[in-house]
């Protein structure tokens, strides 16, 4: 018989079905916490220290204390895979406000909640990217005075109400535009348009999620020379471009196809998208870009992907 999954719940690993909060818990009243999508890739956590970085930021900017050093929820993470026996996964970690009354004031959550998942993942990465159909989503991005994107906060109405529209739109994902109008993000992606080989994507001062998997991209398209701007990206520009791409924890880089039925320049994969793509899927798994799971990587990392 297949051994239940095991999830971290607050310093113990819990059997899946187990793994329960308190209906009294904020995170679940009022979206109050902040959590974390991690990949690992063939027995290294890719780029763990950035994300717990990201973790304890988001925290920070809603006065929510996390019960453990860095190093400690670091080692969480990765003891958690451990127990599960996994090189390959996707990973949630979240940290609630813990258990409180049913008003909005915090004051009565006095520990917080920590819970890690961690469920098998194939490194999904196919010989070429995923080319997605999108509409720009009439639900605008909270602008930076509101609740910023920039903080990984368990509250995603936003992003669930953009994700309803594409749905009835019968595409993959929605384009959301900043309170100002200009392109912000996908519901959960970061986004780059390429036009006359140059690689574009809105500014953080914008508002969007400081992506993990964005400023490796970033920092890849440099390696490769190509110049790469972040700047504010009118829908004009969008549906002009001659490439435009997502990039995502999940989802790793995938084209976009069209927007609101344009094709964006051939409608496939353009060749600045897919020679990132090409590298990327590379870079995933190199030791100097994460975090290894076990001693002997290369002999464990195939057991379970």
């Amino acid at each position: 018989m297949q051994r239940e999954p095991l999830v971290y719940l607050d310093g113990e690993f819990v059997p899946k079905s187990q793994a329960k909060v308190s209906v009294y818990d904020h995170g679940l009243l009022y979206g109050d916490g902040v959590f974390e999508g991690i990949r690992a890739f063939d027995g290294y956590v890719f780029k763990l220290a950035e994300h717990i970085d990201r973790l304890y930021e988001s925290a920070r900017c809603i006065e929510l204390d996390i019960p453990m050093t860095k190093d400690a929820m670091n080692e969480t993470v990765i003891e958690t895979l451990r127990r599960n026996d996994l090189g390959s996964a996707y990973i949630r970690l979240v940290v609630t406000r813990g258990v409180g009354d049913m008003g909005v004031n915090p004051v009565l959550c006095k520990k917080s909640t920590v819970f890690v998942i961690a469920e098998p993942m194939d490194t999904g990465f196919a010989k070429d990217p995923r080319v997605l159909s999108t509409v720009v989503a009439s639900v605008r991005r909270d602008p930076v005075d509101s609740t910023s994107h920039e903080i990984k906060s368990l509250n995603y109405l936003n992003s669930v109400l953009a994700v309803l529209e594409a749905n009835r739109a019968k595409v993959d994902y929605p384009i959301m535009l900043d309170h100002r109008g200009f392109v912000s993000e996908g519901s959960t992606m970061n986004i780059f348009i390429v036009k006359n080989g140059n690689v574009m994507t809105p500014s953080p001062s914008s508002g969007i999620l400081h992506g993990i998997t964005r400023a490796r991209i970033i920092g890849l398209c440099r390696e490769l020379k190509y110049s790469v701007v972040e700047r504010d990206i009118t829908p004009f520009e969008l549906f002009t471009a001659d490439e435009a791409f997502f990039t995502g924890t999940l989802l790793g880089l995938a084209s976009v196809g069209d927007v609101n039925g344009k094709k964006i320049g051939s409608g496939g994969v353009g060749p600045v998208t897919r020679e990132l793509y090409d590298h990327f899927k590379e870079i995933v798994s190199r030791p100097e870009e994460g975090t290894p799971v076990f001693r002997h990587v290369k002999a464990r990392a195939t057991r379970k992907k």
